[in-house]
Parts: C-alpha cells; sequence; structure tokens
C-alpha cells in the first residue's frame, strides 16, 4: 500500500492527522519521516543546550515552514545571549525565508539582526521579540507586511548597533505614512524609555492593543503621541499597568468610538474605572475584569447602566461585589448576554440563591465559568442549570464541593452542552462521568482526570467523536 500511495497523498493525509498521531507517523520509515517534515508548515522549539550547527541541520528538513517559535529553556540561566539570538536569527533567515510568523523568545534581539531578517523573511506578518533599552522602532518600516506585533523590553545591558541611515528606509514612514501594524502588543515598558511615540504615531491601522506590565506609554509618560492610534481600536488588554491604567481609559473614553473588547487585570483606581464606564461612548461588547481590591457594586451599577449592549462579561476574585451588584447586571443584560464567568468569585458562595435568580433572567447563555469556586454546591449551580438549559460550553474546575448530582442535572437540562471541565472536581467520581457526563447529546469535547477515564467511556467517546483532554 505505501509504494502505491504518491509523496503528495500521504503529505495530506500527514496535514489532517491530531498533533499525537502525526509524531508517530515519523518512526514507519525514512520516507515517512521525510515526507512528514516537509508537510509540516508550523514547528515550536525550545532550546536546550542546542548548538548553532544541530539547529541548522534541524531547521534544514522543515523546508515549508511558515510559523516557527523559538522559547528559551526552562532553565533562565541558559537564555542565549544577544551575540547567540544573533546566530540564531542568522540560521532562520537562511533556511526559513517563507516564514509568515516568527515568535523568537530565545533572547534579544539586536537591530542588525531585524534589519538582516527583513531581507529574507519578507513575508513575514507576525513577529514576537526580546528587546533591550535603547528602544529603537524604526526597524519596522523594514517589514511592509507586518500586521502583527509583540515586543518586551527585557532587563540587561542595552546595546545599539549602528547601521546606515540608508538601511533603514524609515524617513518615507515618518508621520503622515502610516504603518500596517493591526495588533499591537508592548511589555516591560518604564519611565523614561523614549521612542515608543514614532510608533503610536505610524499605527493609523491598529485595531488591537495589548500592555502588560508598563509603567508608561513611552516618550516620558506623554500620552499626546499616544492618543493618535486610538481612534480605530476594537480591542485593548491593560495587565498590571497600574500606573497608567486610569490615563489610558481615559483617553479610550474620549477618542475610541469602535471599542468592542476590554479586558484590565491588576491595575487602576476604583475612581477611574467608574468613571470610565460612566462615560462610555462605544458600543463595548466584551468587557473582562481581575480587580479584587479596585471593583464593587458602583461599578456593576454602572456596567448595568451604561454597558446594555454587552455579550460577554468576565469577573476574576472580585472580592468586594456582592448578590446586588450581580442581580443588577442579570436583569439589565437578560436578553443580551451570552457568556458569563465569575471566576474565584466568593460572592457566589457567599450569597444562597444568587446563582438560581441569575440563572433565570440570563436565559440566552451559552458559555458559562464557574472555575475555582471551590466552596460552590451542589444546591446553588442545579437551581442556575434548570434555568439556562442552552448552555453549550461550560467550565466547573476547581469546584470540589460538586458531586455527581451536578452532572445528573447537566444531562437532564443542558442538551445542548458541547464542552465542559470538571478537572479537580474531587466529589464528581468516574461512575457519574460515564453515566452522564459521556451521554450528553451533543458533547464534543471533555476535560477531566485520566483516572476517571474508564475503558468503557474512552470506547464510548471515540464512537461518538468526543475528545478526551486529560
Amino acid at each position: 500500500m505505501d509504494s502505491l500511495l504518491c509523496d503528495e497523498l500521504i503529505q495530506e493525509i500527514f496535514q489532517k492527522l491530531p498533533s499525537p498521531s502525526s509524531s508517530a507517523v515519523s518512526l514507519v520509515s525514512k520516507r515517512w519521516l521525510r515526507l512528514y517534515r516537509t508537510s509540516k508548515t508550523a514547528i515550536s522549539l525550545r532550546l536546550c543546550n542546542l548548538s548553532i550547527s544541530s539547529l541548522s541541520s534541524l531547521l534544514s528538513h522543515y523546508p515549508f515552514l511558515s510559523s516557527l517559535s523559538i522559547l528559551s529553556a526552562a532553565d533562565s540561566t541558559s537564555a542565549p545571549s544577544a551575540t547567540s539570538s544573533a546566530q540564531i536569527i542568522s540560521e532562520i533567515r537562511r533556511f526559513c525565508s517563507n516564514l509568515k510568523a516568527l515568535r523568537f523568545l530565545a533572547g534579544p534581539v539586536s537591530l542588525s539582526s531585524l534589519v538582516s531578517l527583513s531581507s529574507a523573511c519578507t513575508h513575514l506578518s507576525s513577529l514576537s521579540i526580546n528587546v533591550y533599552r535603547p528602544l529603537n522602532f524604526r526597524w519596522v518600516v523594514n517589514f511592509p507586511g507586518l500586521k502583527s506585533l509583540s515586543v518586551s523590553v527585557i532587563s540587561g545591558e542595552g546595546f545599539e548597533i549602528e547601521v546606515n541611515s540608508g538601511d533603514w528606509e524609515w524617513e518615507s514612514a515618518e508621520v503622515g505614512v502610516g504603518l500596517g501594524i493591526q495588533s499591537l502588543c508592548l511589555s516591560g515598558l518604564r519611565a523614561g524609555d523614549w521612542g515608543v511615540g514614532w510608533l503610536w504615531r505610524n499605527c493609523k491601522n491598529l485595531r488591537k492593543l495589548q500592555l502588560r506590565s508598563c509603567e508608561t506609554v513611552g516618550d516620558g509618560g506623554s500620552f499626546s503621541s499616544f492618543v493618535e492610534c486610538l481612534p480605530g481600536l476594537c480591542a485593548v488588554e491593560l495587565r498590571t499597568c497600574r500606573s497608567i491604567a486610569d490615563g489610558v481609559l481615559m483617553k479610550l473614553a474620549e477618542n475610541c468610538r469602535n471599542l468592542t473588547s476590554l479586558l484590565v487585570y491588576d491595575g487602576g483606581s476604583r475612581e477611574g474605572l467608574l468613571q470610565f464606564l460612566c462615560q462610555q461612548q462605544s458600543n463595548l461588547e466584551s468587557l473582562d475584569l481581575r480587580l479584587p481590591l479596585d471593583l464593587d457594586n458602583e461599578h456593576l451599577v454602572a456596567i448595568a447602566t451604561n454597558l446594555q449592549g454587552l455579550s460577554s462579561l468576565r469577573l476574576q476574585s472580585c472580592c468586594l461585589v456582592t448578590g446586588d451588584g450581580l442581580k443588577a447586571i442579570s436583569t439589565a443584560l437578560s436578553f443580551r448576554l451570552e457568556e458569563l464567568a465569575l471566576v474565584n468569585c466568593d460572592v457566589v458562595e457567599r450569597e444562597s440563591g444568587l446563582l438560581a435568580t441569575m440563572g433565570q433572567n440570563l436565559k440566552r447563555l451559552k458559555i458559562l465559568d464557574l472555575s475555582y469556586n471551590e466552596m460552590l454546591m451542589d444546591k446553588d449551580f442545579i437551581s442556575m442549570v434548570i434555568s439556562c438549559n442552552s448552555i453549550k460550553e461550560l467550565n466547573l474546575r476547581g469546584c470540589k464541593w460538586l458531586t455527581g448530582a451536578a452532572i445528573f442535572a447537566l444531562w437532564k437540562n443542558c442538551k445542548e452542552l458541547e464542552t465542559i471541565d470538571i478537572v479537580q472536581c474531587s466529589k464528581i467520581h468516574a461512575n457519574a462521568v460515564e453515566l452522564y457526563a459521556i451521554n450528553l447529546p451533543k458533547l464534543r469535547q471533555l476535560k477531566v482526570e485520566d483516572d476517571k477515564i474508564s475503558n468503557i467511556l474512552r470506547n464510548s467517546a471515540s464512537r461518538r467523536f468526543v475528545e478526551i483532554v486529560v
């Protein structure tokens, strides 16, 4: 049979195999190994005492890569230096000219390496890198097809490699021309960092912005250049950016009319967030907040009053809210909300009957996440799912007090359920999983511990095309 199949047909079969199976086919024969490698378009490598010659040999076997991810070893002390990073980039440039996406987080990348990379990998549309200070983003114009850029500023001695001004081709991309970047992620900006203003002024097409562990928006903390990239933004994420969160939110409220998604984790102030919610004039559809000490009922009432187009609300570790605030949201958004997450929110456990009330209002829910509410009891959970019978995705990970009765209630009421996560639910035993969870009529994915999967369950899942994730 092997001799009857042409190379192209075998490669097409390999591309359709799930990952666990595809790695095994390479052991069949040298021909299959060669075809498996040439069929691969994406690989991820974690460096661990890998020599440059070994990397060169490895990359030479994958001539059609369009996506490459290179990470440092788990031991951070073995992360490559700037010099070895340049050597690795040189090998990528040599063997991977068809790359469309490169994620290189195995060390800092120098300016000269970026310039040389741009001349070989002309199809790059997504790039993730680490850099040292001082910051210089003028190299971005050498990647005209770049749509997604992620840059992390890491600690260490800065370096600046001189290049001829003609190599940069950046003068024509000054203010007014604009870059093609649509998604931008910046991590680790500190007070005093300069050079980011040039990026803000030229990102006229920005649709998604992520700021992580940033103390500034660059150029000494000035928001004047930052405002220029805001009008077209649809999604914003602020993670651990306490010193600038309020300022960014105010600029969004004043300048962003297209914002549909906002995430704020671990930063900001109660007053700043409340002011943003009250002034919000965009059609916000998704809101994700993890603000344990900065979110209270006043914010929830503002959400219920001003964000009635919201279809997704995710709250994590909301220690200061009460049932009154959540009830106000469930009443105001009863005909709109399709996704609700209350992750590690002790109000779910404190106030008996809260979930029942919310369930009666939120009958359009499709996605429900109650993970890591360790003291959530069967009675409260069941009283909610009796009403929310349109749920398709359910996350109960870490709900240690739920039992098989909860799974029985799902089997009886939630006939549309497609995905369920019951990992770390110690009181839900294997027999309940086998009797009820696997027999949900539309189930397609089950996340559960390996020791709760019997042979009967595994065979039944295989027949019904249910994916079991352990």
